[in-house]
């Protein structure tokens, strides 16, 4: 099957070659929004996708490939090579109001092959759109808008990797939609969909982990538990402020029946997120930032480094210092950055002594990148990190250099 599916993906990858050959049979079949109002969950079809004439289906996809030299604590395994991610996306206008979008995902390799998203959308109104398969869940922004190429950084928000499930999608369905009002837009998503399982608490990490749940591919076909887990976002923007958005993500993670036995309470995983982002005019300087609260019913079984309230986020600070022509690419930007984040996996107190459980990570990455063109980018990061254990023992230091690339094709 694998095999099956690598000649069909390099098959539409072959189209979207041939496409590129006659830039007079472009064109971009998914339709954007052009009020220039753009939110976060408009980043699904905010992409360039490639289309021959006209056939129904366009498509693209994005690669990211870097090297690194890390040290922790005066150890380090030497330089690495790495090809992170390469991504293909499929894109059809089935109907003037019917679109279908797919987002498959290679990570290290062919180490894993995900289908991040697949679904169908029927537009009704601009308030109530239906959309309905393999869903992103809207939890804070960057699930949504997680593309490399966007971002000045290698690495992913540790807040949003590993304390939040990244790219964390399910089979459901649901409604979204956006109403403008002269310099303001206002959006929202609501899904029902599969949700998480045990291993969240019952996993290699020792410790709550809610990322450890995506492990788990019979989510695409059957629920844990029967229970469906509810996401829903609300979002704002104004063309000279930003956008400002609010989500929850939660539902029943454990099997709390089976054959109508009684197993055990229904144990809830909730999320809240915040995030925002906006860009100062007069300097070009973009800001994005997310935080993050995670509260999970523990069993009392549990020891107490299986956290049940967890915090964390980031904060990117982007400054375009260059705008001109370099090495003949006219459109070319240079940018500086910064990113602050900080994750803390479990925010309880020991129960002996009434002492705060410490568990947590705190992350600094000075970035310098080139953008020849808006949708590649070249990166050189400097990333120094911080992280403690659960009684709070001198943090272990993590410091090194990455420099690598990521692309839209």
């Amino acid at each position: 099957m694998r095999k099956l599916l690598l000649i069909g993906l390099l098959g539409c990858v072959a189209l979207g070659s041939a496409a590129q050959i006659d830039s007079t049979l472009l064109r971009r079949v998914p339709r954007k929004d052009t009020s220039g109002l753009l939110l976060n969950m408009d980043a699904i079809y905010n992409r360039p996708f490639l289309s021959v004439g006209k056939t129904p289906v366009a498509v693209g996809g994005y690669v990211e490939a870097n090297w690194q030299r890390m040290t922790t604590d005066g150890v380090s395994e030497g330089h690495q090579f790495q090809m992170r991610r390469l991504t293909l996306f499929i894109a059809s206008s089935i109907n003037k109001r019917i679109r279908f979008l797919t987002e498959i995902e290679f990570e290290d390799g062919t180490k894993e092959i995900n289908i991040e998203f697949a679904s169908v959308d029927f537009e009704f109104h601009p308030l109530l759109n239906f959309r309905g398969g393999v869903v992103m869940n809207p939890i804070g922004a960057f699930n949504q808008n997680h593309d490399g190429p966007k971002w000045e950084f290698i690495d992913r928000p540790v807040s949003a990797t590993q304390m939040l499930p990244a790219t964390w999608s399910n089979v459901g369905f649901g409604v979204y939609g956006k109403k403008y009002r002269k310099d303001w837009v206002y959006a929202y998503e609501a899904y029902l969909t599969n949700g998480f399982d045990d291993s969240i608490i019952s996993n290699d990490q020792n410790k709550t982990y809610l990322p450890a749940t995506k492990l788990n591919r019979d989510r695409f076909e059957e629920s844990f538990n029967g229970e469906p887990m509810i996401t829903a976002k609300a979002a704002i923007r104004n063309k000279r402020i930003g956008e400002l958005g609010l989500s929850y993500m939660g539902g029943v993670y454990n099997k709390f029946q089976s054959d109508g036995m009684v197993l055990d309470s229904k144990r809830r995983v909730d999320t809240w997120a915040l995030d925002f982002n906006t860009t100062i005019r007069r300097t070009g300087t973009y800001i994005t930032g997310e935080w993050a609260f995670v509260h999970v019913d523990v069993p009392e079984t549990y020891t107490q480094q299986y956290g049940r309230n967890q915090m964390g986020g980031f904060m990117d600070i982007v400054q375009p210092i260059i705008r001109k022509s370099v090495f003949g690419f006219e459109q070319s930007v240079v940018n500086v950055s910064c990113r602050v984040e900080y994750t803390d996996w479990n925010r309880d107190a020991f129960i002996e002594t009434g002492e705060r459980i410490a568990d947590d990570f705190f992350g600094i990455v000075p970035a310098l990148s080139w953008r020849p063109f808006p949708t590649t980018v070249v990166r050189l990061n400097y990333r120094y990190n911080w992280q403690r254990d659960l009684v709070g023992n001198p943090a272990s230091k993590t410091a090194g250099f990455q420099f690598g690339f990521s692309s839209y094709f």
